[in-house]
């Protein structure tokens, strides 16, 4: 069945639709070896390439699924890993239709909520930083910070990618001589939560994600188990994620 060139691939998880018509403006697309133009129609079937490289098709999907998975320690956050090590990807259950697309990452030393769909446009929205879709962790942290320590964590700093802060930070309990806290941000910037509290001297020794968007880490989901979201849950996520959705 032949739809739009700019629904084909981001359904196949290649870029958001308007991202994708820049591309094909630019003459940077070819169906089966001429160049695409706006508006231009085209099937799975078809040999679609980006800059001369051929673009896999097989992810697309005949209906939207979320996959919650909660990650432990030790699997990295990839199809395969050139070391040998366990991935997240390892024992997921098939999708209905297409395949999964691992929404932003988590990495081999954090634990907690990760989200897979079988829409790629989807993914793309969810972690486009303009979506600013705000992620939730719980930090155990190697001593005590003080209340300015934190004052200037949510104000924020200065990091070698530029600047960065938590929108939320709260303590949540001690444990010894660590202390417990959850905060929240809205980017997805590599060890982003382990970096801001390291420039401030503080070492994070346990890392857990216990929300990304709309969607919560269940209580009830076991290290390594994987669990749909339901139909009402999938939609206040697509409308989350929705260029068009209201300011939280």
């Amino acid at each position: 069945m032949n739809e739009r060139l700019q629904k084909l691939l981001a359904s196949a998880g290649h870029g958001s639709r308007r991202g994708i018509e820049d591309w094909i403006r630019a003459g940077r697309v070819t169906i089966n070896g001429r160049t695409a133009t706006l508006g231009e129609r085209a099937s799975p079937d078809d040999r679609i390439c980006l800059d001369g490289r051929t673009l896999d098709l097989q992810g697309r999907a005949d209906q939207a699924e979320v996959l919650l998975y909660n990650k432990p320690v030790g699997e990295v956050t990839t199809r395969s890993d050139p070391e040998g090590r366990p991935t997240v990807f390892d024992h997921l259950p098939p999708p209905r239709s297409g395949r999964w697309i691992v929404v932003g990452r988590l990495d081999v030393n954090t634990s907690g909520l990760l989200l897979f769909t079988n829409d790629g446009e989807l993914a793309h929205r969810l972690m486009h930083p303009s979506t600013e879709v705000p992620r939730e962790y719980r930090v155990r942290l190697r001593g005590t910070p003080s209340p300015e320590v934190l004052e200037r964590l949510r104000r924020g700093v200065v990091l070698e990618d530029g600047p960065a802060r938590f929108d939320r930070v709260e303590a949540d309990g001690s444990e010894g001589s660590h202390s417990w806290f959850r905060v929240s941000l809205h980017e997805g910037r590599n060890r982003e939560v382990r970096r801001l509290f390291e420039h401030q001297g503080f070492e994070v020794s346990k890392l857990n994600r216990i929300r990304y968007g709309t969607v919560h880490l269940p209580d009830d989901l076991r290290l390594g188990a994987t669990k749909l979201l339901d139909p009402q849950g999938l939609g206040a996520l697509s409308t989350m994620a929705s260029p068009t959705r209201p300011t939280l």
